[in-house]
């Protein structure tokens, strides 16, 4: 496990957006990134999954976050644009974000893979993503020390048999990230880099791996020292760098 103990208030007063942060790691990170002092942007498909996150935070007595229903898959550039200027209306700049959310797809021969389902994938893994970090890069380079965080796979980063799209969407991941990574090196207070969260007990991997044990592997909780470590100050000068989470 990625060593590193955060203090207490290592996130405070920063505003960090976290996607696909109803459930999983995305809630996990959320969570840990309140408890740390920052007030986080919910962003997730499901509403309702989002303010069960927005209830632990305000009851643990933690900075109010905010709830930002919005699907990835169907959103459109003019939805993007309206979420930056609801954030730079609200808080003036943004600290952090985490782009945590994506879809498994079928994991199958890629000669059996339609191409609705690759591209499917791609829009939410790779499109949407692309258009959350270059809408708020603005935003982005008004924080003072800003971080941008992927989530890779191991998938990512050497090709597998039947990860078919996931696969390619998380080597796009590793590239984007690289690529943003290499343009703000020495010319903004942003910093890019990605995680491998490695296996997780969530329901993502247990769609991918049904007849794993799920007990064997660490909670998303367990694995949160590197997303505390990227996302606050400990890790300036850090950039475009691949993490492993495990």
């Amino acid at each position: 496990m990625f060593d590193y103990s955060a203090r207490p208030e290592l996130l405070k007063d920063r505003v960090i957006l976290v996607t696909g942060a109803g459930r999983g790691i995305g809630a996990a990170a959320a969570k840990t990134y309140a408890a740390h002092g920052a007030t986080v942007l919910l962003l997730g498909k499901t509403e309702a999954n989002l303010t069960q996150v927005y209830d632990e935070i305000e009851a643990a007595g933690h900075p109010q976050p905010v709830v930002i229903p919005f699907n990835l898959e169907t959103a459109l550039p003019h939805q993007y644009d309206e979420l930056a200027a609801m954030i730079e209306t609200e808080f003036g700049h943004l600290d952090g974000l985490l782009h945590n959310a994506s879809i498994i797809g079928p994991r199958t021969p890629i000669e059996q893979l339609s191409g609705e389902n690759f591209m499917r994938v791609m829009h939410v893994n790779v499109n949407a993503m692309f258009m959350l970090t270059s809408t708020l890069l603005p935003l982005l380079k008004l924080s003072q020390d800003a971080s941008v965080v992927f989530t890779s796979s191991s998938v990512g980063r050497k090709g597998r048999a039947y990860w078919g799209a996931y696969g390619v969407s998380k080597f796009a991941t590793e590239g984007l990230m690289q690529t943003l990574a290499d343009e703000v090196d020495t010319v903004a207070p942003v910093r890019s880099n990605s995680i491998n969260p490695g296996a997780t007990r969530t329901s993502m991997r247990a769609q991918a791996y049904p007849g794993e044990n799920p007990l064997n592997n660490p909670t998303p909780e367990e694995i949160m020292p590197v997303y505390l470590y990227l996302m606050g100050p400990d890790s300036t000068g850090i950039n475009g760098q691949a993490f492993n989470a495990q």
